[in-house]
């Protein structure tokens, strides 16, 4: 039986070995974890979180490698949640470019863990949102997802984030793919990485142009930031035009707005699913078999069937 008041006691004191064991807890699925999650609520809502998305190879290990750097030596904590491509043999995080960071770990102020998408479209793993809770709850002034760079639209990214950056590079075509993948809709902030490369002014150019021409649903218009992760070129700017973004946010109200979205969104999806898995019973699952048995031209269509098995 866990002691919930000292794990809750330790992650608060961001002692590494309870944050740990608390999201071991919760990623296990148990009934536990659950109840753990509920306990720690009351502590969450203060950490500025961000999402950092792109294509594969732009740099986002490293332009985020770079902010901890920065961050730490202001006094700040950071906590990341590194998702990964998940192995196809174990069904866990491949590393990849995160052992870029490796220099940060024995900071008490850092806290980085990797997840696997394990299927997940959105890029984010399915857990990312409850560890980010998690690391909430423990006091971090910052929480980073750095997703998987899956070329879609990332809407969990800025469902989960207070604060969206896209990182494109020059000489990949980025500015077309960027206005096909819907990117454009969910940056707050554009970060142009390896900017000393050829391309960088038409593809600054090509943003700027899309920016002008877009409805958003705010004032906020996304600034363009040319940096180089490896030069540690722009990264102070980048800090500035993020805390500036927050700033932003809280004035409005749109970080509670924010806030309440991902309260809504979660208690819809937890229901959704705990419907899902009390509605496929025994009775139920045989009923769909006997369908299944049979050919299509006898079998009930799926739109009689799901209605005849919600009434049961």
């Amino acid at each position: 039986m866990i002691n919930f008041n000292d794990l809750i006691s330790g992650i608060k004191s961001q002692k590494k070995l309870e944050i740990a064991k608390a999201i071991t807890l919760i990623e296990n699925g148990t009934k536990e974890g659950i109840d753990f999650l509920s306990k720690i609520y009351p502590f969450t809502g203060n950490a500025h979180r961000i999402g950092i998305t792109g294509p594969p190879g732009a740099g986002k290990s490293s332009l985020t490698d770079c902010l901890i750097e920065l961050y730490t030596s202001q006094g700040k904590s950071v906590a990341i949640i590194g998702i990964d491509p998940s192995s196809p043999f174990t069904n866990g995080a491949f590393l990849g470019d995160r052992v870029r960071m490796m220099k940060h770990y024995d900071k008490p102020n850092v806290f980085i863990r990797s997840m696997a998408t394990r299927g997940s479209l959105g890029g984010l793993a399915k857990k990312s949102k409850e560890v980010a809770d998690i690391f909430d709850a423990s006091g971090f002034d910052l929480i980073i997802f750095e997703t998987v760079g899956v070329g879609q639209i990332e809407l969990d990214v800025m469902n989960a984030s207070d604060s969206t950056i896209v990182i494109l590079v020059p000489e990949s075509g980025d500015d077309i793919q960027m206005m096909k993948s819907g990117l454009m809709e969910i940056a707050d902030l554009f970060i142009i990485n390896k900017s000393d490369r050829e391309g960088t002014n038409r593809l600054f150019t090509s943003l700027s142009q899309v920016l002008t021409l877009q409805n958003r649903p705010s004032d906020w218009i996304p600034s363009i930031i040319k940096t180089s992760a490896t030069k540690n070129i722009g990264i102070k700017e980048l800090q500035n035009q993020i805390n500036k973004h927050y700033i932003y946010m809280k004035k409005n109200g749109l970080l509670l707005k924010k806030q309440n979205y991902r309260y809504s969104h979660l208690t819809q999806q937890l229901i959704s699913e705990k419907h899902k898995t009390e509605f496929w019973d025994n009775k139920k699952n045989k009923v769909l078999e006997s369908q299944l048995s049979q050919s299509v031209s006898t079998r009930k269509s799926p739109y009689q069937l799901s209605e005849e098995l919600y009434r049961k």
